[in-house]
């Protein structure tokens, strides 16, 4: 079975994430698993799969694990097959409305309020969000946005989770948070973007500009002590290159590091250390607890899963959770899409809009939008 068949058995509320590795796919469910104490749930998880000898869990965990509960599914059947393969594009329905939460100018002066309160409050980092609501007048299958992530090879970790609450998580992120396959861990963090361009030279300009900003080099240190600070206990051996990389998508720019480890204790599990990382700074900002608040008094919404992590956790505990960015909520005849930046001292309120903006692009062109 290939991918195009693992899509063709998709319906909303499967779980579906593919990789240039493997592409997994569960529907139904043997048991459920809620709970807003992210570390409790991935025991409960564990206890789980050894009682019923599943090959797999899947799910989420919100932004706000202590607010929104995560969501775990055994399922009742899950395939795994090969690396994701692009087939022909699908049709998805224009929208009749579109709105912006908030309107730009409003994004703008919540920057720059964040920018103020880094200083005010001895913060290192807050990231803000917007959102992109569409309406339709017919469904809109998020097969078919799935199905057009993976043609526009629109980032490393293509997914959809179904959420407790009816609605469906789409997404393709750049970002790993964690994977274990034995006692090897990684996380990949990304912070620090910039836009990608059609034109070749204004392309690689700001290819160069962000590998030597020190803006961006700022921020993406903040996640990247974080991240080896949190995995050291866990590890007994950690490398970190001394410098970022450049990572690109087809519409973005990113600083990424390659932390690698050496798992010291075999029975901790991929989904208990994607807990104990989650949130990092490359969604909520430093420090943690601080960030948290700011995004809650600055943000119009509640962001509910995004931001979060997406992914799976066998019964040996292996697994890959990644970060739930470039996403969209997804109903039956409705779309909220997520994008957001990190602010640091330095930022520049319109540059970040800018940031947004080119962040949503993922979802738009699966959707065949220009907006």
């Amino acid at each position: 079975m290939d991918t195009g068949d693992l899509l063709a058995e998709y319906t909303p509320g499967d779980f579906f994430f593919g990789t240039d590795r493997h592409t997994i796919h569960g529907s139904g469910f043997l048991r459920s698993f809620t709970g807003t104490d992210a570390v409790s749930l991935s025991e409960a998880v564990s206890a789980a799969l050894a009682e019923h000898g599943s090959r797999l869990a899947v799910g989420v965990l919100p932004f706000d694990t202590g607010h929104t509960p995560g969501y775990i599914v055994l399922p009742e059947t899950s395939y795994l097959t090969g690396p994701l393969r692009a087939g022909p594009r699908e049709a998805v329905p224009a929208p009749v409305a579109v709105r912006a939460v908030p309107e730009p100018v409003r994004h703008v002066e919540a920057v720059a309020k964040a920018i103020k309160a880094l200083d005010d409050r001895g913060m290192r980092k807050v990231v803000l969000a917007r959102a992109l609501d569409l309406d339709f007048d017919v469904d809109v299958a998020p097969r078919a946005i799935l199905r057009n992530l993976i043609s526009d090879g629109a980032g490393r970790y293509i997914f959809a989770a179904g959420l407790p609450n009816g609605r469906t998580l789409t997404g393709a992120t750049p970002e790993l948070l964690l994977s274990r396959h034995g006692r090897r861990v990684v996380s990949h963090p990304h912070a620090g973007s910039a836009p990608r361009s059609t034109d070749p030279v204004t392309d690689r300009e700001n290819a160069v500009s962000l590998a030597s900003s020190r803006k961006d080099h700022i921020e993406h240190a903040v996640l990247t002590e974080a991240v080896v600070e949190t995995l050291r206990p866990f590890c007994r051996s950690l490398d970190v290159p001394g410098t970022p990389s450049l990572v690109s998508t087809p519409t973005m720019w990113h600083l990424g590091t390659v932390v690698t480890g050496e798992l010291a204790d075999p029975d901790i599990t991929a989904l208990r250390m994607a807990a104990a990382l989650h949130p990092t700074p490359a969604i909520c900002g430093s420090p943690t607890e601080e960030a948290r608040r700011l995004v809650n008094e600055l943000e119009p919404f509640d962001r509910g899963y995004y931001a979060g992590t997406v992914g799976w956790v066998d019964a040996q505990g292996n697994g890959e959770w990644a970060v739930s960015i470039r996403c969209a909520e997804a109903g039956p005849r409705s779309l909220r899409l997520y994008a957001g930046g990190g602010i640091v001292p330095d930022s520049d309120p319109k540059a970040e809009l800018d940031e947004t903006s080119a962040k949503f692009q993922t979802l738009l062109r699966a959707m065949g939008l220009e907006l």
